[in-house]
């Protein structure tokens, strides 16, 4: 060994050589990846092949919750996680009902209404695997914009073509009602004028039929009473086989809140006290029949199951599970 490089000059160097190397991969290191996956997942109800489509998430404040002091709703909230510092992140979901004879949309999304976060349902339908072509029926919880402002695009046109849009008959008379809009403050109109631009397309075509409650509006899928949130709120009961599913739209919008204290209201329920009982009653009877439910505003997939528990009652959400394939 030279006598210009001593064994402990040696090992100096192996450490600036490797602290250089530490530095090179270091530097090297991609920049961390913002975006997620696709915002759709699949389960199955019998024969009936349900996917849940996301269409982004929105912040409520607290203070929208009617029928609770704000520290206790924080409490709440704080119990499960949930940071509401900035409002409560609330998802809004749609989905696609496969029945082997209909493809089935049940809510379409806000599209541009509520900002970027939002809008993304046509874009991950496409994801999953069909396009806004296939589906023949699209099915309104209610006609609130988060709803059914993504049935139209910007242009005015319907996004799906082929499709035939139905609503309660309660919800039209009164969302697609002009004259009643006409009446109010510009400043109240907004909701109106949102229904009324996206359903206008479907009117004009013929393809929009309104239904009443207790309607087989498609095999296998009838709509429910679940009124409340809305004059015509609907929700929509799957049965397949042996096995069940209910999308009920806006029964809930915080699962941290209202499971535990189902007589919690929120600031956009047109009849409060009748969207408590609906409440109540939705979640007595999921408990009893152990069937799916499906939420617009509940956390990403937005199905799972209900079940009861000391306080209240408790959202058990789907497991990730590959879809069983004949062999």
């Amino acid at each position: 060994m030279p006598k210009s490089l001593s064994p402990l000059s040696s090992g100096a160097l192996a450490i600036v050589l490797a602290t250089g190397w530490a530095a090179t991969a270091q530097a090297e290191l991609p920049a961390q990846q913002q975006e997620q996956a696709p915002g759709w997942f699949r389960t199955m109800v019998g024969e009936y092949e349900v996917t849940a489509l996301h269409d982004g998430h929105t912040a409520i404040d607290t203070s929208l919750l009617k029928g609770m002091e704000q520290d206790e709703i924080l409490r709440h909230l704080d119990a499960l996680f949930i940071d509401a510092e900035n409002g409560m992140q609330t998802a809004v979901n749609a989905f696609l009902i496969h029945t082997g004879e209909n493809l089935v949309l049940v809510d379409a999304g806000s599209a541009a209404c509520f900002g970027p976060s939002l809008g993304q349902v046509e874009s991950n339908l496409r994801a999953s695997g069909y396009s806004p072509e296939d589906v023949d029926t699209v099915l309104m919880t209610h006609l609130h914009p988060d709803h059914v402002c993504g049935i139209t695009n910007e242009s005015g046109e319907a996004v799906y073509p082929n499709a035939e849009l139905r609503a309660s008959q309660a919800d039209a008379d009164f969302w697609l009602d002009e004259e009643r809009a006409a009446a109010l403050p510009e400043a109240d109109r907004a909701f109106f004028d949102m229904a009324q631009e996206a359903v206008a397309p479907y009117q004009e075509s013929g393809r929009f039929k309104p239904f009443t409650e207790g309607d087989e509006v498609l095999t296998g899928i009838v709509a429910q009473d679940t009124h409340g949130h809305t004059v015509g709120h609907s929700s929509f009961m799957l049965t397949s086989d042996d096995d069940a599913m209910l999308v009920w739209g806006d029964v809930v919008h915080s699962y941290g809140v209202q499971f535990a204290d189902p007589t919690v209201a929120i600031e956009f329920d047109s009849d409060p006290e009748q969207a408590v009982r609906t409440r109540e009653n939705v979640l007595e009877s999921a408990v009893d029949d152990k069937h799916w439910v499906a939420g617009a505003h509940m956390p990403f997939p937005g199905i799972g199951h209900i079940v009861e528990n000391e306080e209240g009652y408790q959202w058990l959400p789907i497991e990730f599970a590959p879809l069983a394939t004949e062999e």
